[in-house]
């Protein structure tokens, strides 16, 4: 038997799901979620549950509501179990109307009760499944209560009688077309049909037609709007009869939100938190914890090594475990507790619902530049891992704003490049180490919001949409699921060291360890990675002002992977222990030496915004509908990394000279601020005229 799981954005469905099934599909609390179905099988029993995006009608005006009717229609579930927010009745009771037109047998689960109760509100049950005419439970996914007999209820294969949703007349039309129809789900076509649905327009017959012309005589707006009315009267009447509102209540959430929506303090709240986020992750605690995991990784590296000797394995082979495998994987691992800290941190933002809040801050700022809030959910998801960042995107309804927000998506620091982040930080800035890690992610938005600018204004120049969504309550999170969350991201972050960075690893040792002419343990520059990297490394003179192949050969390697550039580092090294710290790396006598903070700063900056991992690449050929479009967008983010990482460098290095001092900069940089701003401008308006702008009296103007 088959179950599909429906309901609106935020209604605990995804964690109905994971408590049914016993999976952990991501859990959030913004818009967006889930961005494709998910299926797994009821504990206990045969039953197959799809999990389908959260959303809020049948209606398709976006990606989700597409894949959801499409699931319904084409996979054509027994039973849709529709989970609907206890504390936000009459948002999640329209999409309930429109399911009980189907044919399927549809249970209402509401959620979050519990919480409704609290604040002096309680849903009469029986009375409320007597208006709908489907079966109704009291649940709390979070809790687990209720979960059985609502098990038990989808086993069953009785159901009530739906209620009439709209007036006598409405429905009698609605009957004389459902009558004329030969297809599944007559009542939810007929309807359709009604509001000139083009996905439904194959089923117009002539007798049809003739049925809808009359009846739209007898109405002075179009049927949509009727309709709608019609369901929300529907909807109010029966909250009317089932909700007993006790006594008067201010929820915590409405307490809260008067600090972290406070129009003064918002932002700086904003800030502190992500800028704290980056120092527990990046400073005292997460450096700390790398020690730990350092010392370990050295203590196997020489066991290892020596186990080899004694042996008898052969040179080149221990070479390649201890120099090779053990440098590269290990290099990486050691930064794992620093990514379980930043993950943990940010599915702690995401399950108490303050994220939702950060779309609404951030929403009248990004419509200034062709973005709405919504954007701010692949860029959120994109600290994870930009592959699902940039999936993200599909949630948004505007073409050009989808575009924009997928281009600029890889420029979020995500977990893969936090260990470039952490390595030059930690040993070039080790007092400040989460000051300049934070200064990352705010430049990044800086970046995120120039970009928005420039190609708003030359390249994609339709109006953003508006970003509109009910802001959830927030919840203390489940542990358990906090804990399976971060861990799934830690496992598929060594899931990744263990096969990519592995490969990889393999692939640098041999080109370091032979020449063209496959001789081994030849000099370091006499290498085959040595002499390719020479000959490109003069493109990365300007930013980080050296030509140094070692750093060359690591950026290109962070195309497979970006946590590569710091294994990379390490086997060219010829390393297989203290990588975490740096020391090693960037020590007198390594081909890394000559870094200095002024570089190090601008290679990172080049790390976190050139070109993505070809994962990242993939999914933006897939969302911006094919490779030149993708190419434009990897040359276009490549670019912006040059010129910042070069202007980084040029200025750095001067002020380390003391040819400039900040003061200087400061001001320069305003004098370009402003200068760019009015060329910007000038250029933006002259881009925009009409192709007759020389007569036209607007462009005169």
């Amino acid at each position: 038997m088959k179950v599909a799981l429906i309901g609106n954005q935020n209604s605990g469905k995804t964690t109905l799901f994971n408590c049914l099934t016993g999976m952990n599909a991501k859990i959030g609390n913004w818009p967006g979620v889930t961005i494709e179905k998910k299926t797994g099988k009821i504990k206990g029993t045969d039953l197959e549950i799809t999990d389908l995006p959260g959303i809020y009608s049948l209606s398709p005006y976006s990606t989700e509501e597409e894949i959801s009717r499409k699931f319904i229609f084409e996979e054509n579930p027994e039973v849709i179990i529709n989970i609907v927010d206890s504390t936000s009745l009459e948002r999640s009771l329209y999409l309930t109307t429109q399911l009980m037109e189907l044919d399927n047998k549809v249970i209402v689960a509401l959620n979050m009760a519990d919480m409704l109760e609290k604040k002096g509100i309680s849903i009469d049950v029986k009375k409320l499944e007597i208006l709908l005419g489907v079966k109704v439970y009291k649940i709390s996914a979070l809790r687990g209560t209720g979960i059985n007999e609502l098990i038990n209820e989808v086993k069953k294969s009785d159901d009530l009688i739906r209620q009439r949703v709209f007036d006598s007349s409405l429905e009698d039309s609605i009957e004389l077309i459902k009558d004329k129809i030969e297809s599944k789900h007559r009542k939810f076509v007929s309807v359709k049909l009604l509001e000139k649905d083009e996905r439904f327009k194959n089923k117009v017959t002539e007798e049809i037609s003739k049925i809808i012309e009359k009846e739209e005589k007898n109405y002075d707006t179009d049927f949509e709007e009727i309709i709608a009315t019609e369901r929300y009267n529907y909807i109010e009447k029966v909250k009317e009869q089932s909700v007993i509102q006790n006594k008067h209540y201010e929820s915590i959430s409405d307490k809260l939100d008067k600090v972290f929506l406070n129009k003064f303090i918002a932002f700086p709240i904003f800030i502190i938190i992500m800028f704290l986020i980056y120092y527990l992750s990046v400073g005292i605690i997460g450096s700390t914890s790398v020690e730990w995991v350092g010392l370990g990784v050295d203590f196997l590296s020489k066991y290892i090594g020596e186990l080899l000797e004694d042996f008898g394995t052969s040179e080149i082979l221990n070479s390649l475990v201890v120099d090779g495998i053990i440098a590269g994987v290990g290099a990486v691992l050691g930064f794992v507790p620093q990514l379980i800290i930043l993950f943990l941190c940010i599915v702690l933002l995401e399950t108490t619902g303050y994220m939702s809040r950060i779309a609404l801050l951030l929403d009248k700022v990004f419509r200034k530049i062709g973005l709405s809030g919504k954007s701010l959910i692949p860029f959120i998801v994109g600290s994870g891992c930009s592959v699902p960042g940039i999936m993200g995107s599909r949630i948004i309804e505007n073409e050009d704003e989808r575009k924009i927000t997928t281009i600029l998506t890889p420029f979020i620091p995500c977990s893969a490049k936090l260990p470039i982040i952490v390595l030059f930080a930690s040993y070039f800035f080790e007092e400040n180490s989460g000051f300049v890690s934070a200064s990352l992610y705010f430049l990044a938005i800086a970046v995120i919001i120039l970009s928005a600018i420039i190609m708003k204004k030359f390249v994609f120049t339709k109006t953003s949409s508006t970003y509109i969504s009910e802001l959830p309550e927030y919840k203390i999170p489940s542990i358990k699921y906090v804990i399976k969350d971060v861990f799934d991201k830690v496992i598929a972050f060594i899931k990744r060291a263990g096969t990519v960075i592995l490969l990889c690893s393999i692939i640098i040792w041999f080109l370091l360890s032979f020449s063209f002419k496959f001789e081994y343990g030849v000099d370091i520059e006499n290498s085959i990675l040595a002499k390719i990297g020479n000959k490109i490394s003069w493109v990365f003179y300007p930013m980080i002002g050296q030509n140094s192949w070692g750093a060359t050969v690591s950026v290109i390697q962070g195309l497979v992977a970006k946590e590569q550039v710091v294994s990379s580092m390490a086997v060219i090294a010829g390393l297989a222990e203290d990588t975490e710290s740096g020391a090693e790396i960037f020590g007198d006598g390594s081909i890394f030496s000559s870094f200095t903070p002024a570089s190090a700063y601008a290679f990172m900056v080049f790390n976190l915004f050139s070109a993505p991992c070809f994962g990242a690449i993939g999914a933006m050929r897939r969302e911006l509908g094919g490779i030149k479009k993708m190419l434009k967008a990897i040359i276009f983010q490549t670019i912006c990394a040059w010129i910042l990482a070069t202007i980084i460098y040029q200025v750095g290095s001067r002020i380390e000279r003391g040819v400039l001092n900040v003061a200087d900069v400061i001001v320069g940089g305003i004098v370009a601020a402003f200068v760019a701003k009015i060329v910007l401008s000038k250029v933006g308006k002259e881009y925009s005229k009409c192709s007759s702008c020389q007569y036209c009296d607007s462009c005169k103007k």
